[in-house]
């Protein structure tokens, strides 16, 4: 009968709860400008991005997301819009949408990880779905790598790929 209780209280607390999230492990090549989603480890997204320039350095390193705004507005730099924000440093570098599609693939941005608007809504619906805690962004920048240029990423794929 106690072992029946137990399992009980343990099945009330995850019907309580909700079901286990997944946990989401966001990857930015800085060398490649590219972003890799993987869900659960299993691969869903590989989008091209623009991550700082060489003025506004995006750091290295691996964050734990903590924050997202849905329609945020930079304070640093004129008001300019930064959609589907999810925010990974205390200091406001976030990855957000852009509508400078044609710097996707070019380190041109003023720290943050910008991505098509599109990617950033279905990034922004699964970190919200999944939960902001249970993320991580790794940005790896590897010295000596090449660094694309704009237009490198012509033919890529802009949309969610199925992997």
């Amino acid at each position: 009968m106690r072992s029946f209780l137990v399992a009980f209280a343990g099945l009330a607390v995850f019907a309580a709860t909700g079901s286990a999230q997944a946990k989401i492990a966001i990857t930015i090549d800085k060398n490649e400008q590219l972003m890799t989603v993987a869900v659960d480890g299993v691969e869903r997204y590989r989008w091209p991005v623009s991550t700082g320039n060489p003025s506004h350095e995006t750091p290295n390193g691996s964050f734990r997301t903590f924050r997202m705004e849905e329609d945020h507005f930079s304070k640093e730099f004129d008001d300019a819009p930064m959609p589907h924000s999810i925010f990974f440093t205390k200091i406001g570098h976030a990855i957000h949408g852009t509508d400078s599609e044609g710097h996707l693939g070019s380190p041109v941005s003023h720290g943050c990880v910008r991505l098509s608007r599109a990617n950033a809504t279905t990034l922004y619906a699964l970190v919200e779905k999944d939960g902001v805690l249970n993320t991580t962004v790794t940005l790896l920048h590897l010295s000596g790598g090449r660094q694309l240029r704009r237009g490198a990423l012509s033919g890529a794929t802009q949309q969610p790929s199925s992997l």
